[in-house]
């Protein structure tokens, strides 16, 4: 769980999904779902394509480069739910209070991500068992 101060503020930003084949994935969502799929982007050695739900936003992510986190996420668990982005409106300040409270970062401190957003991640073993990205 996140500190209480962070709970208050955070709004799920997007689910993401790590997929072995994106080609194949956006089709799904695409013509099977009917939902249209955003342009790609690139991030971190991922290929990402966001697809909006009723509000809600899917963020398929495939590996564009061996070296990159989602290869070793694939590699070890396969394709699922890697991972939940939650917005907040302060990052650098909910990073602080992760760090008071005793929370493990991945990320120090905040970095690119897709989409122009300052992202961080928090690590699985103090969330849970769920890798937590929070975003600007």
């Amino acid at each position: 769980m996140l500190p209480p101060e962070v709970q208050r503020d955070a709004a799920l930003a997007h689910v993401g999904v790590a997929v072995e084949d994106l080609a194949g994935a956006v089709a799904f969502y695409r013509d099977v779902l009917g939902l249209a799929p955003g342009a790609p982007q690139a991030s971190d050695g991922a290929a990402i394509v966001c697809v909006e739900a009723g509000g809600a936003t899917v963020e398929l992510l495939a590996s564009s480069d061996p070296a990159s986190p989602i290869a070793r996420y694939l590699t070890r668990h396969g394709p699922g739910i890697h991972h939940l982005c939650f917005r907040v409106p302060d990052l650098d300040g909910a990073l602080a209070r992760c760090r008071a409270a005793g929370y493990r970062l991945i990320d120090d401190v905040p970095r690119p991500g897709a989409g122009g957003h300052r992202i961080a991640f928090l690590h699985p073993k103090a969330t849970g068992g769920i890798l937590l990205e929070l975003s600007d």
